[in-house]
C-alpha cells in the first residue's frame, strides 16, 4: 500500500484547525457507562459538517461570483449554508427527496437556495454536477476532497487536547470523509472503528474488494450515511489507519436514539446515534481496560421520531 499514500496528513489538519478556529465551536465530552462521548452534535448547525466545509472554502486562494454549490442528505448542506451566512457568500444546494423536511428547513434557515431531486444523495449529487457546470460555482463536495476531510479531522485534534489518553475511536460512516479526518490525525495512535448501517456499507465493501465499489443504499440513516460508493480521498486514508468495520441493524440504531434521549436527552438522528449502537449491541466490544470513544455526531432529526 506504500505506493498509495494517504491524500491527507496530520499536517493538514493541524492547518485545518488554524483555519477554520474562529468558525467553529469546541464540543464538549462526556463519560457515560465506561466510555467517553464526544459531543460533535452541538457543533454549529447539528453536525460536525461544518469542519470540513469550513477549511474547503477558506482553503481557496479566491472564489467564484457564483458561490457554493453542494449536494447533500442534509448535514452537509446546513453546513455550507451557514458558511455562506457567515462569509457572505450565494449557495446552492441540491438534496434528494428521502431526506426529511427538518433537514430542508435547516439548509433553508440560513439562507442557501434549495433543489431537491428524486432518489438519494447520489442523485442529488449527479444533478448538483450539471447545474455547477452552468453556474461555474466552487463545488463543495461533502466527504471526497482532501481539504473537507482535513476538516473534519480537526474533531480528532481536539478530542486529543480533552482527554488524557485513551484507545479506541468509535466513529460512523457514511461517504467516509468523517472517519478519514480522523485516521488522518490519529493515524496508528488509537484503534479507529468505523460504524456502518446494514443497508448502506460502502466502507466494509470497499475493504472487502480492495478499492471503493458501488453498494445498495438505504435505511433509517440513508439520509446522512448512505453514500453508494466511498470517496477516492477517504480511502486513500482509512485503507491505512481503520482497524474495523462493523455494521449496526436499524432497530439498534432506534434504539441507541431512545437510550441517548432517555438518559442523557439528547436528540440524536440516526446517523449520529450509529457509532453509539455499535457499543450497546456488542457490534464492537472494547477488551478489559480498554477506554473507547464514541462520536455523536449529528441532532438533525424530527423530535418526534424519537420521543414518543
Amino acid at each position: 500500500m506504500s505506493e498509495h499514500p494517504p491524500a491527507v496528513t496530520p499536517d493538514d489538519v493541524e492547518r485545518a484547525a488554524e483555519r477554520i478556529a474562529p468558525h467553529i465551536r469546541r464540543t464538549p465530552v462526556l463519560e457515560y457507562e465506561g466510555s467517553v462521548l464526544k459531543l460533535e452534535l452541538l457543533q454549529h448547525t447539528g453536525s460536525f459538517k461544518p469542519r470540513g466545509a469550513f477549511n474547503r472554502v477558506l482553503s481557496e486562494p479566491s472564489l467564484p461570483a457564483a458561490g457554493v454549490i453542494a449536494a447533500s442528505g442534509g448535514n452537509h448542506g446546513a453546513a455550507i449554508s451557514f458558511v455562506g451566512s457567515r462569509l457572505g457568500l450565494p449557495v446552492e444546494v441540491f438534496m434528494p427527496s428521502t431526506s426529511p423536511a427538518i433537514k430542508r428547513s435547516a439548509i433553508e434557515r440560513f439562507g442557501a437556495l434549495v433543489t431537491v431531486v428524486e432518489g438519494f444523495y447520489d442523485d442529488a449529487q449527479v444533478a448538483a454536477d450539471e447545474r455547477q457546470r452552468v453556474t461555474g460555482a466552487l463545488m463543495v463536495h461533502p466527504f471526497d476532497h482532501p481539504a473537507t476531510v482535513a476538516g473534519q479531522g480537526t474533531m480528532g485534534r481536539e478530542l486529543q487536547g480533552q482527554l488524557d489518553g485513551f484507545d479506541t475511536l468509535v466513529v460512523a460512516c457514511g461517504g467516509g470523509g468523517f472517519i478519514a479526518g480522523q485516521a488522518a490525525w490519529f493515524e496508528d495512535r488509537v484503534r479507529l472503528v468505523s460504524v456502518e448501517p446494514e443497508a448502506s456499507q460502502c466502507l466494509r465493501a470497499a475493504r472487502q474488494a480492495g478499492a471503493p465499489v458501488d453498494v445498495p443504499v438505504g435505511g433509517v440513516a440513508a439520509d446522512s450515511l448512505g453514500a453508494r460508493r466511498l470517496g477516492a480521498v477517504p480511502w486513500s486514508v482509512v485503507r491505512h489507519h481503520v482497524d474495523d468495520a462493523v455494521v449496526v441493524g436499524d432497530e439498534d440504531i432506534r434504539a441507541a436514539q431512545r437510550a441517548l434521549w432517555t438518559d442523557l436527552r439528547l436528540l440524536v438522528e440516526p446517523g449520529g446515534a450509529a457509532a453509539f449502537a455499535a457499543l450497546a449491541t456488542g457490534a464492537y466490544r472494547p477488551e478489559p481496560g480498554e477506554r473507547v470513544v464514541v462520536v455523536v455526531c449529528g441532532s438533525n432529526c424530527d423530535p418526534s421520531t424519537v420521543i414518543t
